[in-house]
């Protein structure tokens, strides 16, 4: 990745996130992105001194703003955190164009003993406040979690999950599903 691919992505991400520069979930891709983008240094020399500024950049805003978004996650164009405070990303996710991602989201694994098996949410997906999705399950595209569901198995584009575990629920038209 070069720099004028790393300042597209920022540039994209600012003006997802309303151009507002003091947003934690802005601040949280930025340290993302320098964070890719720092692997594509070749020199170990060089490498270095930007890891540690990724690695200082991502500890504050896991431990200030509550948003742990480690760089190996891949995370698409005008992704949105709307709220700071316990979210949760595992490394082995990823997350789709222009999702939106609440307070207190949990993106992991279900068990140690298969750290490769995150989550991946399609583009345009929407999660609720304090939503958990476990495992290798696929949320596809435009599909909404509510708030505080458990996702535990994929949702269909289109759909709304709700509930403890989640219970899938078509939505009628475009309206209902944001479009």
């Amino acid at each position: 990745m070069s720099i004028g691919e790393l300042r597209r992505q920022w540039r994209a991400d600012w003006r997802a996130n309303g151009s507002d520069w003091t947003r934690p979930g802005l601040r949280a891709l930025a340290a993302y992105r320098f964070g890719v983008w720092r692997m594509t240094v070749q020199s170990p020399l060089l490498r270095a001194p930007l890891s540690m500024i990724y690695r200082w950049a991502f500890r504050y805003c896991r431990n200030v703003y509550g948003i742990e978004l480690p760089y190996t996650a891949e995370v698409g164009q005008g992704v949105v955190i709307e709220h700071q405070g316990g979210i949760v990303i595992h490394g082995a996710t990823r997350i789709g164009d222009r999702c939106i991602i609440r307070q207190n989201c949990t993106l992991g694994v279900r068990t140690v003993d298969r750290p490769d098996e995150a989550p991946v949410l399609m583009a345009d997906v929407q999660l609720g406040a304090g939503a958990v999705i476990l495992g290798r399950v696929t949320i596809g595209a435009g599909a909404a979690i509510g708030a505080n569901a458990v996702v535990l198995a994929d949702v269909p584009a289109g759909a709304l999950a709700i509930g403890v575990p989640a219970t899938i629920r078509l939505r009628r038209n475009a309206t209902e599903a944001g479009q």
